[in-house]
């Protein structure tokens, strides 16, 4: 194995000479054989085997495993997904940073999209450790090209941990020649309110060389909008405002993590659309060289979100949930009485599944709901 990876061993996808240990490693799990049954229903264990095994490296896993079960899974929960990449050159490599909609998803389905776009790759993904509790799950990840990000250290460690990560990344792109995805913020935004943590930032320019513009640079960052026509974990957010509203500390739980996986899997989408805007190195390029570097991650967090917020795709759901926030008929030229009565119903189906929360306070769930769907609007309309 290549020693330059060494110091990443414990973050990195596999490399191609470990897969058959690993595949092995998977085959001999029971939960692992379950999942496989709950996927494909009456196809021979022996059958899926030959086909793991036959993958020489992750790049061929998602190709033989992944895609075409996203693409099924897709056809079934949504309305379609496309990507618009014209702003980008398919030959280059980038380091996708994007809003973050769905746990799994977000980026599953930008390895999808790449390969539909004509890049010859995917990208590697960035996963924090708390999704990574049971062993296969960890192994099957580092196959599906993930790199892990530690969460839970103590500070000193974490500064190191963080260090680590960073080089991990400039290696990726300037070494293995391969994308990079990462979610603008740790966690979800619960109310649709994209915003990038310039901590993410200040973690990304801790590798590479030189000043942080040209470590930023080194990366080659794209602002990349992910837009839900439905986020079928709706529901669910608005739960956990009302519990961290009305019990002082509550956490979420790990069952918690795994149902909003699921939910976010195998729920009502509609319409999903990716739009990568301008990789912004010329920008970065045009700051000058003497900003204050407390104020320069600050104004790089600003621009990526703004570039995300403006070509975020707006859908009449998102139109009707500000008007209704509001109580006004402003945007009533942007949606139908029909898809005014649709957001409706959709949003009492949905406050219905939640049936498990003490003094269920119907109208403050609404308005988390609403929130979630008219934030995109007011972000829209304030970054154009």
């Amino acid at each position: 194995m290549n020693d330059e990876l060494r110091p990443f061993d414990a973050i990195r996808p596999f490399e191609p000479e470990e897969l058959p240990a690993v595949f092995e490693r998977l085959l001999a799990d029971r939960q692992f054989l379950q999942v496989l049954n709950y996927l494909y229903p009456g196809v021979p264990v022996e059958a899926i085997a030959a086909k793991m095994r036959g993958c020489k490296s992750c790049l061929d896993f998602q190709k033989a495993f992944c895609y075409d079960f996203l693409k099924k899974l897709m056809a079934g929960v949504s309305h379609g997904f496309d990507m618009d990449s014209s702003t980008l050159d398919t030959s280059r490599r980038y380091t996708f940073v994007s809003n973050h909609r769905d746990i799994v998803l977000d980026s599953a389905l930008l390895d999808v999209l790449l390969i539909d776009n004509g890049f010859n790759t995917t990208c590697e993904i960035a996963i924090g450790d708390n999704l990574l509790a049971l062993p296969w799950v960890k192994d099957l990840v580092r196959v599906n090209k993930s790199f892990i990000v530690e969460r839970s250290l103590p500070p000193r460690q974490m500064l190191v941990a963080s260090k680590r990560l960073s080089e991990y990344m400039h290696y990726v792109v300037a070494k293995k020649n391969d994308n990079l995805w990462i979610a603008q913020r740790e966690g979800r935004a619960k109310d649709s309110n994209d915003r990038t943590q310039p901590a993410i930032l200040k973690m990304m320019a801790m590798g590479g060389e030189g000043t942080a513009a040209e470590r930023l640079l080194q990366l080659h960052i794209v602002p990349l909008a992910i837009s839900y026509e439905q986020d079928p974990c709706d529901f669910l957010k608005a739960r956990e405002m009302q519990l961290r509203r009305d019990i002082p500390g509550w956490k979420k739980s790990p069952t918690d993590d795994i149902v909003s996986m699921k939910t976010g899997i195998m729920g009502e989408k509609g319409q999903v659309h990716y739009h990568c805007a301008p990789c912004i190195d010329e920008w970065l390029q045009s700051l000058p060289a003497d900003t204050p570097k407390g104020a320069f991650f600050d104004l790089v967090a600003a621009r990526i979100d703004e570039q995300i917020h403006s070509n975020y795709r707006l859908f009449p759901f998102n139109y009707v949930a500000l008007d209704m926030l509001n109580s006004q008929h402003a945007f009533a030229n942007k949606y139908t009485d029909d898809d005014k009565q649709r957001f409706t119903d959709y949003v009492a189906r949905q406050l219905a599944k939640i049936d498990d929360v003490e003094n269920k306070d119907d109208d403050f769930l609404t308005e988390c709901i609403l929130t979630m769907y008219a934030n995109p609007v007011v972000n829209k309309m304030t970054a154009l």
